[in-house]
């Protein structure tokens, strides 16, 4: 290994921890319980509700009201902010806490005289720190050892790299000199060790982060979308409650008055009488306006995304962004890595082979030492990957820790600890798809090189053969380069090996005298889901476009494998030929495109660009450094999570285990959320219209159906509960059988309006059958008990109402046991509007009913599950 400290042992790094602090970072501000309940009593309706109230109080001490009353107004108004805010409050916390956990990330170090992986934040002050690249820092401290390129950018707003040097004995940390490391930054290229100075709130990026710690309170695409329907609504409100108000006096001023000028002119003059009902007339318009108002729905993506945390942790998916979940919905085109992502990312040497194509399925096998030792030097000496002390291959990517699996571990361990002098490296880069080390070997100086077969054979004209002679080679590797091509059509992923002796060697430019040692034949098998994904993909509309680096031949057998490939028609390009394509032709293409071979990072970035041009909702995935640029770019990105933490960063929804399984389920959740929503919305405006219609109709008829309690009450069921109860509905595989939702969608739908408006009529029209009419006089014997019934069909009603509004089926009770909460919440209404009932008595206007008058509000609650199954068929007609 290049790399030998002791480090921190267990006792030292507790004494640390003490003295200098943790590496925890402080967490975004977020608004605690109180703020937020404050803030909503600032709601300017709550306001004009809690003024109105004062006088009610008053108007009760001088007996020209019930006290009770104004009690119950105020119960019920504190009851219904607060159960609000309580939800509101801890969803937050909930999604926060969950993305902390699921987000920490684990840093190497050397600690007890070995290379170990730690939590971020158990970094401590006196750490030697293993950086490589695409590792973010994780604190400040002084590059000991190593050579790195640091992008700075979090930090100074730069984005150009610089380049940072070892400097064992300096102390003072300044941002822009070459020694000094501080966390946030990103290890772009190279490889060092760092020794730790600042950890925590210490650290130069802590210090920012705490000036800085507010939480990001801008609303979503979705949630502006909300925003709109909710004012929409609003006005329909006011204006209703407005009209009610007017209506109501009215009544009070000129109808109880018989219309006589002599009446209503001594009704003036008794002042009490006539502000309580103007108090009165407007409290119960405000209420209205308070339940007509669906202040939570901008709130609702939140909510069903934070009953959902767990679901998609479990799925593997970590929803970094608001909008990449509910983008994810709408995605039309993916542009997906090949690599750990289509196929296991656990990569295996199948077997070596030499220029005479003789092959050894174990490094044991070959027998002659100067072959093996040229090969194993080869690997060990020119890798991102080591072996630990607990013999455990960690560092690199995957293909790094692959290839080094093929040699034994006791040689790895001899040649890490051999005194070998390393003078210089060059590690693996997309552009050259070489990486290359010189290393000094008791005066013998070598450098060893792994890359790409078409980029290392051109430069060879020697190999070594079985026997370990160095043989020249005359026919330019035509038979080699044949068997090269038949593996990479069955999918193997090549990777020649060669070396030079000459002392002048430059790294980055390849001379054509290299001695080619032999090709690593390297399989990475394909994950069983991945056909099936795939097909949920693309049947759910969406393009799905294979990235690789690997060659064209190894890029097709593996598309065809996993139905990327279909026909004829399917395209598939190398960089070099996309490259070649101006924008307008990549654009006629693109709708028939599958694979791009031999990618770079650069290509990720222009299809993310001809995609969103042609308006397609582009998702691309990403794992290394240089992915990041593309991620940004992109309406929905998806990082690996073995990948870069720069990708991480970059990205809106991280796949924990980097299996396109879990990119689909991130898409059924985006869909999922936006169906939650529109039940959601189904509910709650049924609801409304409902609420405000019966208000109105009754002020006309000079009767109020419901109180202002009762409303309250009413409005606690339909925003906080019933969002609670919607929130946690099932993501069902249906949903990948229809179109992506377009960005632009209206919320509101056809299907929807019927819903609303057609039960909202429904439930009208019953409602005043029930308070009109003579047919239920002999079950409620007078006014009480039948308002009281009443007061129970509505409950009853909008609560089974929502059973409808779950399901577009006629099946209304569909997967309901995946979605307990539902069950909890509604059943938990039911029981308490019946408790209400029995105890609410002068609070709730209502008193006890017997077993006959139920039977019929629960009769005639039941009646909209018939009437809704026939307007759902007659819909769908």
């Amino acid at each position: 290994m290049k790399y030998k400290y002791s480090g921190l042992s267990n006792n030292q790094v507790i004494e640390s921890r003490k003295k200098n602090g943790t590496n925890t970072l402080p967490s975004p501000e977020i608004e605690n319980f109180f703020d937020k309940l404050k803030k909503n009593f600032k709601d300017p309706l709550i306001v004009i509700l809690c003024i109105a109230l004062l006088l009610i109080i008053i108007l009760s001490i001088f007996h020209l009201t019930e006290w009770y009353e104004a009690v119950g107004i105020a119960i019920a108004v504190v009851l219904a902010v607060f159960v609000s805010t309580f939800s509101e409050y801890k969803n937050e916390e909930s999604f926060q806490k969950l993305q902390k956990e699921a987000s920490m990330i684990k840093i190497q170090v050397f600690r007890n005289s070995s290379i170990c992986e730690v939590f971020i934040d158990d970094i401590v002050v006196g750490d030697y720190v293993l950086l490589q690249s695409g590792v973010k820092v994780p604190a400040d401290g002084i590059l000991i050892e190593g050579l790195v390129k640091v992008n700075q950018a979090s930090l100074t707003g730069e984005s150009e790299a610089l380049t940072k040097k070892p400097d064992k004995d300096k102390e003072v940390l300044d941002l822009m000199d070459s020694n000094s490391l501080f966390r946030g930054s990103v290890i772009e290229d190279g490889e060092g060790v760092m020794l730790v100075k600042r950890v925590g709130e210490n650290s130069f990026y802590g210090k920012l982060s705490k000036e800085l710690s507010i939480s990001d309170n801008s609303l979503s695409p979705l949630q502006i979308k909300l925003k709109a329907l909710a004012e929409s609504i609003s006005k329909f409100g006011y204006i209703g409650a407005s009209l009610i108000f007017l209506i109501s006096l009215f009544d009070k001023v000129v109808v109880n008055n018989h219309y006589s000028l002599i009446e209503i002119s001594n009704y003036f003059r008794n002042f009490g009488k006539f502000f309580n009902d103007i108090i009165q007339s407007l409290v119960f318009s405000v209420v209205l306006i308070v339940a007509a108002v669906p202040e939570g729905l901008p709130m609702m993506v939140a909510i069903v995304l934070s009953l959902n945390m767990r679901k998609l942790l479990n799925a593997k998916v970590l929803v970094r962004k608001l909008l990449g979940i509910e983008t994810a919905g709408s995605l039309n085109i993916l542009f997906s890595d090949k690599t750990g992502t289509i196929t296991k990312g656990q990569l295996e040497v199948n077997y070596f082979f030499t220029a005479d194509n003789t092959k050894f399925f174990s490094f044991k096998d070959i027998e002659n030492n100067i072959l093996s030792s040229h090969i194993a030097k080869s690997i060990v000496f020119n890798t991102s990957s080591f072996l630990s002390d607990d013999d455990k291959i960690i560092g690199g990517n995957s293909s790094e820790r692959a290839i080094l699996s093929f040699i034994d571990k006791e040689i790895i361990k001899n040649y890490q600890n051999e005194n070998i002098k390393i003078l210089n490296n060059l590690p693996f880069n997309s552009s050259i798809k070489y990486s290359a080390t010189k290393v000094n070997e008791d005066g013998n100086i070598f450098t060893f090189l792994k890359g790409a077969p078409e980029i290392i054979l051109k430069n060879c004209n020697k190999f070594i053969d079985k026997s370990g002679n160095i043989i020249i080679e005359n026919n330019n590797f035509d038979n080699l380069i044949n068997e090269i091509d038949n593996l990479a059509e069955q999918g193997y992923r090549l990777l020649a090996l060669a070396f030079s002796n000459d002392k002048e060697f430059d790294l980055n430019n390849l001379s054509n005298n290299l001695i080619f040692l032999g090709i690593l034949a390297v399989r990475d098998e394909i994950r069983k889901e991945s056909y099936n994904s795939i097909n949920k993909a693309i049947n759910a509309g969406i393009q799905v476009v294979m990235i690789t680096g690997d060659r064209k031949g190894t890029a097709i057998s593996i598309a065809k494998e996993v139905g990327l490939i279909k026909n004829e028609e399917d395209i598939v390009l190398t960089s070099d030929e996309m490259n070649n394509l101006s924008d307008n032709d990549l654009e006629k293409i693109l709708p028939k495109l599958r694979v791009i071979a031999r990618a770079l990072p650069t290509d990720k970035s222009r299809l993310v660009r001809i995609s969103k041009r042609l308006g397609f909702v582009t998702g691309m995935t990403g794992d290394g450094v240089n992915d990041a640029p593309a991620l940004k770019q992109a309406d929905v990105s998806f990082a690996m999570g073995s990948g870069s933490e720069v990708s991480k960063e970059a990205s809106d929804i991280v796949i924990l285990d980097d299996n396109f399984n879990s990119i689909v389920n991130a898409i059924l959740y985006g869909r999922n959320i936006f169906k939650s929503i529109r039940k959601f919305i189904i509910f709650q405006l049924t609801v409304n219209v409902s609420a405000v219609f019966i208000s109105f109709i009754g002020a006309m008829l000079n009767i109020q159906p419901i109180n202002v309690i009762q409303i309250l009450w009413i409005n606690v069921i339909m925003d906080t509960l019933a969002a609670i109860a919607f929130g946690g509905e099932p993501a069902l595989e249906r949903y990948l059988n229809e179109k992506p939702i377009s960005k632009t969608e209206n919320i509101l739908n056809s299907y929807m309006k019927s819903a609303i408006f057609i039960n909202s009529i429904f439930i009208i029209v019953v409602s005043f059958i029930f308070i009109k009419s003579n047919l239920f006089s002999s079950i409620f014997p007078d006014n009480r008990y039948l308002m009281t019934g009443f007061f129970n069909y509505f409950v009853f009603t909008i609560v089974i109402n929502g059973f409808n509004a779950r399901s577009e089926k006629l099946n209304i009770f569909e997967h309901i046991k995946e979605n307990p909460l539902f069950i909890y919440v509604m059943s938990g209404i039911l029981i308490l509007q019946v408790l209400l009932t029995y105890i609410g008595g002068k609070l709730l206007n209502v008193i006890p009913l017997n077993l006959e008058q139920w039977l019929v509000i629960i009769f005639l609650s039941l009646l909209i599950i018939p009437f809704d199954m026939a307007r759902k068929k007659i819909v769908k007609l």
